[in-house]
């Protein structure tokens, strides 16, 4: 899984998903060759690889031996986790939603890793059990219409989309929209705290805390849900009840395509071309987790805009792990953290291959971009189920 000869490391994991879906073990070289999987040898699994394009090399039993014994010394940062089993993945997003319309959907896609769609019923009547890891499509979670109001309220789209949200709403006994969206919200909360696996990108990250920092309060103008906002609600806001965020100051204007104070998307004065995050290095033996979600061939990567592009590091609680950072701007890009029983990850952005994603942008082509560093990173959430679980230290 190193840059030199990895020819297409996103179908890699699709292929390493695939062994474990046959009740096979693999075990996860961390910080050897890139993240390199360690997959048993048979006819069938090296016929798959060709088939999908992905690099592998056969080692024999003695050079298994001595590449494990190596990576298992203590003078070496790197560690060999054992993946028992194939994670159930589920994704939220709306119905008739495409794969192209998020990031993780088009790469489970592309990684030919099996997804099923999961939405508010499915939620609000406990359908979460059914999986082991869940990703949040690019949601709004406040019933705010994701702060779309000041550009596109006379579009057609914009007024569909709201007349569906409110339908479905009413299908499911809520008077607004931002009431049933909270309730999903704490749903989600609960499936973290009782051992779930949360994947969030873009606005689905501060959308979902601020969702649940306002559990009690009404933080929508009248365009939303027909009457006023509570006064004051800012110094109602509970920090408590948060994931990740803390202290963060809410966007009052209806028409500003902002939530918060979190999401650095206006305070950002970096140019495209030098706009990367860095990756941060644990220690793989003994902090396996984060480890694990930073694997790739690269400690650098490009940066990518979204609705939420990033999150404020004064903004993040100090128990919350910064995975990757742009130091200078002070923004995190990649947070990690443990709620309950359950972990969740923050990812900032809205596709990792399409610098400034727009409304009704081209879909991107995966084919075109098999090794993209921002790409793993999904991928190494989608996994991260998978391991033998080891406690973390720090």
């Amino acid at each position: 899984m190193d840059a030199e000869t990895q020819k297409n490391h996103l179908k890699a994991y699709g292929i390493t998903y695939w062994t474990l879906n046959k009740q096979l073990k693999v075990r996860w070289l961390l910080n050897y060759r890139g993240g390199a999987f360690l997959l048993p040898d048979s006819e069938e699994i090296r016929k798959e690889c060709k088939i999908r394009g992905v690099s592998f090399e056969v080692l024999s039993d003695a050079k298994t031996q001595s590449i494990l014994e190596d990576i298992s010394s203590p003078s070496k940062n790197q560690e060999a986790v054992i993946l028992e089993k194939a994670p159930k993945i589920a994704v939220y997003s709306p119905k008739g939603n495409q794969p192209w319309d998020d990031a993780v959907t088009l790469v489970l896609t592309y990684a030919e890793i099996p997804y099923e769609t999961v939405y508010d019923e499915e939620v609000l009547n406990d359908g979460l059990l059914l999986y082991d890891w869940l990703h949040l499509h690019h949601e709004d979670f406040t019933g705010q219409y994701g702060k779309f109001y000041g550009a596109y309220r006379a579009a057609p789209w914009y007024i569909q989309e709201k007349k569906k949200a409110e339908a479905l709403a009413q299908s499911l006994g809520y008077s607004k929209v931002s009431e049933e969206k909270r309730a999903v919200a704490l749903k989600i909360r609960d499936y973290v705290v009782g051992g779930g696996f949360m994947f969030a990108m873009c606005s689905a990250t501060d959308s979902f805390d601020i969702a649940l920092a306002a559990e009690n309060v009404d933080i929508c103008e009248a365009m939303f849900d027909g009457d006023p906002a509570e006064p004051n609600y800012q110094s109602k806001i509970d920090f408590d009840k948060t994931f990740a965020f803390t202290n963060f100051t809410l966007e009052r204007s209806p028409v500003r395509y902002e939530f918060s104070s979190i999401d650095m998307t206006d305070k950002r004065f970096i140019p495209k071309e030098t706009d990367y995050f860095t990756l941060m290095d644990f220690s793989a033996k003994w902090d396996p987790i984060p480890t694990m979600l930073c694997q790739n061939h690269t400690a650098l990567v490009k940066g990518f805009m979204g609705q939420t592009t990033s999150f404020d590091s004064k903004e993040i609680k100090a128990n919350v792990l910064v995975l990757g950072e742009n130091k200078t701007n002070g923004e995190a890009r990649y947070i990690h953290g443990i709620k309950g029983q359950g972990f969740f990850t923050f990812y900032g952005g809205h596709d990792p291959e399409d610098y400034r994603h727009r409304v009704g942008d081209p879909k991107t082509e995966l084919e075109l971009h098999p090794t993209s560093p921002g790409y793993r990173l999904i991928l190494n959430n989608v996994l991260f189920p998978a391991a033998k679980k080891k406690k973390q230290k720090t």
